[in-house]
């Protein structure tokens, strides 16, 4: 049975209907109509030979359903009635309190690896990194060659990496 055919008899009748309820209930989500209007649409679009059109129907909506929640959650958008906006509506960025205690123990665990750090190796890494200047200006700064300034970076990035990693 084709989609032309799905579309013909169930448009019309109550096949239509329940399949856009099966869909809402798979995704819980209000746009249940729209997601399987757009999932009809890309399979006409396509015109596969298939066995159960129905079946692919719903899994190419619910899959859209699914696509769009992911879409929302990573863009922090909500879905809020026309009518009213509520400030609980507004979603809270901030991070959550147990990633900020493992934000504090990278942080520490950072701090005491940098401090850990040869001398000379520690100047150049931090005059780098948190001053932001460029390997020839600190090479010129402290009389050394670009070619020593890098491997004082290197040298740090690999021995903080190896600290951060075998935490």
């Amino acid at each position: 049975m084709g989609v032309s055919r799905i579309a013909g008899d169930w448009a019309l009748g109550s096949g239509w209907a329940r399949l856009r309820d099966q869909i809402a209930r798979m995704t819980r989500r209000d746009d249940a109509e729209d997601l399987l209007h757009d999932a009809w649409i890309g399979i006409a679009e396509r015109r596969p030979d298939i066995g159960n059109a129905a079946a692919l129907l719903a899994r190419s909506a619910a899959n859209r359903g699914l696509d769009a929640y992911r879409r929302e959650r990573r863009v922090g958008a909500t879905l809020v009635p026309d009518t009213a906006v509520a400030a609980d509506a507004i979603p809270d960025m901030r991070p959550l309190q147990d990633e900020m205690l493992i934000a504090r123990h990278r942080l520490d665990r950072l701090q005491r690896g940098v401090a850990q750090l040869n001398p000379r190796t520690r100047e150049i890494f931090l005059m780098h990194r948190l001053e932001g200047r460029k390997y020839r200006e600190i090479a010129q700064d402290l009389g050394i060659s670009q070619s020593a300034v890098e491997k004082h970076i290197a040298r740090a990035m690999a021995d903080l990496t190896d600290w951060m990693e075998n935490w």
